[in-house]
């Protein structure tokens, strides 16, 4: 195994930064135990996650009608709780559960930009 293998490209915090680790919009920790710890396959899922969260987000800036936010939503939720997006998951299960709520539709295009600039700077 090499060492990359072993160890994540996000480190687990310290328990110093356990507080700041809950108000991340990624749980590293998630990450790491869904990947294996395998550092290429954490940049592999975050970057398809970044593909599939941005193409919603365009997809319900634009316009949609309820049923395909809810399908978009459904999707999203799916792929936030495989990665760790833990408020992208609750955001999109509040759009799920109410697609004509205009603001449960901005909560998640917000929730989708703060998720993806965090990730993007992991990815640097």
């Amino acid at each position: 195994m090499d060492t990359q293998s072993r160890h994540p490209v996000f480190e687990t915090p310290d328990m110093a930064y356990q507080t700041m680790a809950r108000e991340r919009p990624v749980d590293l920790v998630r990450l790491a135990r869904q990947t294996g710890g395998d550092r290429a396959l954490e940049e592999e899922v975050l970057h398809l996650f970044l593909k599939q969260a941005k193409s919603i987000g365009k997809a319900m800036r634009v316009g949609t009608d309820a049923d395909q936010r809810k399908r978009h939503a459904h999707t999203l939720k799916g792929a936030a709780h495989a990665v760790g997006a833990g408020a992208i998951a609750d955001t999109a299960k509040a759009v799920e559960d109410s697609p004509g709520e205009r603001r449960c539709v901005r909560a998640l295009l917000t929730e989708i930009d703060r998720t993806c600039d965090y990730i993007n700077s992991l990815l640097r």
